[in-house]
């Protein structure tokens, strides 16, 4: 009596049937598709053992049910990508999600080189200067309403010069009297500091930090002997040929301020009323 050859599952014979062997265990065509065949994503029926498969992120598929979900072409052979796990050819995916080159209306296909600006796309070499018509590609660039500019181009176009090198302002800058400068060229006439950020003031069309004018042109006040330069101790009073701070404006006797009141002159001082009474008194 010959040898049983059945199947590991099922027990039936084997002997003049076609059998998969699983790890030294052979099986019935029947048991082995229901053991071990994988389900189709898209039809959701088996993929027999005589069926090619093909397969995609753990997702299984017969090969003509691998298409493309918008204009079913099969992709067996043909570059795709997957959207929300819908598979899509490349013309597919690119007309409905690749963004459109604004210089010359073609699609900038996924993985090529692409500059984005303000929800506009280029291709790198349709992204160019709209004076020398060279790319820009990773440079810096000026927008001017609708046109693009290497940083180049654009000095020698719109930008301003600077009152003291003549050289173009890009951005920033500091504005004075109808002028314009770089900020580190606006600096003090005297020390050469920078005045850009911080109060200055000018002689003429010259200017000048508060210390430098202080030094060279302000009136000392005839109480405490400090140059009024107008920042910081803010109003002053004048009289005849002297000046005050305003808080140093009162009374030489009894420091009352003066300001807003009548005052005495008194050779080199100032009285209130009832100082200059008392001293008539006397």
């Amino acid at each position: 009596m010959s040898d049983r050859f059945d199947c590991g599952e099922c027990k039936e014979s084997l002997y003049g049937r076609k059998y998969i062997q699983v790890e030294d265990v052979p099986h019935c065509i029947p048991c082995y598709d229901r053991l071990y065949a994988n389900t189709c994503q898209e039809c959701k029926e088996l993929i027999t053992h005589n069926a090619r498969e093909l397969f995609y992120e753990d997702r299984h598929y017969h090969e003509h049910c691998f298409r493309c979900f918008r204009c079913d072409r099969s992709l067996a052979d043909e570059p795709f990508t997957s959207q929300e796990e819908a598979l899509l050819c490349n013309d597919c995916y690119c007309n409905e999600f690749s963004s459109k080159c604004v210089a010359c209306d073609k699609t900038v296909m996924p993985g090529s080189k692409k500059l984005e600006y303000e929800g506009s796309a280029w291709h790198e070499n349709c992204f160019v200067c709209h004076g020398c018509e060279k790319p820009i590609g990773a440079q810096s660039f000026i927008p001017d309403k609708d046109h693009y500019y290497c940083v180049p181009c654009y000095e020698g176009r719109f930008a301003p010069r600077c009152s003291h090198c003549k050289k173009a302002l890009a951005t920033g800058g500091v504005s004075y009297k109808d002028e314009t400068w770089h900020k580190e060229c606006f600096v003090c006439t005297g020390c050469k500091i920078p005045l850009a950020g911080q109060p200055f003031t000018s002689q003429g069309d010259t200017p000048y930090c508060v210390k430098c004018f202080s030094s060279i042109y302000a009136q000392k006040c005839a109480s405490c002997n400090s140059p009024i330069t107008g920042f910081g101790e803010g109003k002053y009073i004048s009289f005849q040929d002297r000046q005050w701070h305003q808080p140093c404006f009162k009374c030489s006797r009894c420091s009352v301020s003066l300001v807003g009141a009548g005052f005495f002159p008194d050779r080199d001082q100032i009285l209130c009323g009832d100082c200059n009474n008392d001293q008539e008194d006397q």
